[in-house]
């Protein structure tokens, strides 16, 4: 409060705080992202649905292979900007 109760007020300048760095915006992802992505996805997709089309001798290990390349991909999609 200044005199007389009143408030005051200082005034700032625009030089008084640091101007922020620039940062330009992010070109985005790689081109192999993408395709790393859809690749991994597709390819589990895939050992999963040959596994089972094997009939009787389908395979847990085929299983999990398709499940971690699918998981892959997610963890790949991620990354994707």
């Amino acid at each position: 409060m200044g005199k007389d109760g009143e408030a005051s007020f200082k005034s700032r300048s625009l030089t008084d705080e640091p101007m922020p760095e620039y940062r330009p915006a992010s070109a985005g992802s790689p081109r192999w992202v993408p395709i790393l992505m859809f690749g991994l996805l597709g390819i589990g997709f895939l050992t999963i649905i040959v596994n089972y089309l094997a009939g009787d001798s389908a395979s847990n290990w085929f299983l999990l292979l398709g499940l971690g390349l699918i998981l892959g991909g997610i963890i790949t999609a991620t990354q994707y900007e």
